[in-house]
């Protein structure tokens, strides 16, 4: 009788570990498939994310960007939602592949802080000069920061000056005549530089000439920034050539003076020097 009591126990103690087992094993099924449509129904949002990786004060390029679907709990604060506002931003941080770009993140270098300071995209063997926007095109309000442009330039030179250039031989005059008068020359000084900041007219100022900018930030070599300040020193007559996004490349080009406008287009003798 005992014997049959005690196995009546232990049938009934398997029983209900069993039915215990059961009703975890629905819970956590029921649990697990109601996240699981939780997060599959969950509202998606798209946001600017890093296509690539991009180094800390960089200033961004389309190709740096791209959209992507992200579930609207996980979008962090300060996220942006359409590429042209990243666009020639500076950023401030690394940028990683599918990383979410944040405003927080981001400096206009065409915008002064409260301190006066403006965002210096700089890389260590760079400089940053500051030159005068006289030229139409930056007078005319269409350049920006990020904008990558070619620098041409226009001095006089002396036609009887010896130019000590490589393949020259020794002794070599440049140019024709013997009056010794300097003559006209214009040429591509720098290509491809990069513009920084474009700074505007400080408060004040005229206001005829509001808006328009006041000088431009161009992150150039040491070398080259000796090179724009001796030509702006001589008096060099400066215009600034605006490149096309993505055109990059170097170009080849032939200084002009009136002996190559007299040989380009086959002009008769007479022309004024």
């Amino acid at each position: 009788m005992g014997r049959t009591r005690g196995f009546l126990w232990l049938l009934a103690g398997l029983v209900v570990a069993m039915l215990a087992g059961v009703v975890g094993f629905m819970t956590l099924s029921g649990a697990i498939a109601q996240r699981a449509g939780a997060g599959a129904s969950a509202p998606e949002s798209q946001v600017v994310v890093a296509a690539q990786a991009v180094a800390v004060r960089s200033v961004l390029k389309p190709s740096d960007l791209m959209l992507r679907a992200v579930p609207v709990n996980a979008i962090p604060e300060g996220a942006l939602r359409d590429v042209n506002e990243a666009i020639g931003k500076m950023i401030l941080t690394d940028l990683y592949p599918g990383e979410v770009v944040l405003r927080q993140r981001l400096a206009d270098p065409n915008v002064k802080s409260d301190d006066g300071r403006v965002a210096l995209a700089l890389a260590e063997d760079q400089v940053m000069i500051a030159y005068p926007a006289n030229d139409l095109l930056s007078r005319s309000g269409v350049l920006k920061a990020g904008d990558r442009v070619d620098l041409l330039f226009s001095v006089r030179v002396d036609p009887n000056r010896v130019l000590a250039v490589a393949g020259a031989r020794p002794g070599v005059v440049s140019g024709v005549g013997g009056s010794g008068e300097k003559e006209l020359s214009t040429f591509s000084a720098l290509q491809n530089i990069t513009i920084s900041a474009v700074v505007g007219l400080v408060p004040g100022g005229d206001k005829a000439q509001a808006g328009l900018p006041q000088m431009l930030m161009l992150t150039v070599s040491p070398q080259d920034a000796l090179v724009l300040k001796y030509l702006k020193d001589i008096d060099g007559i400066f215009d600034m050539a605006l490149r096309a996004p993505g055109a990059e490349q170097p170009v080849e080009t032939e200084p002009v003076d009136i002996d190559y406008i007299i040989r380009r287009y086959q002009l008769q003798s007479g022309i004024e020097r």
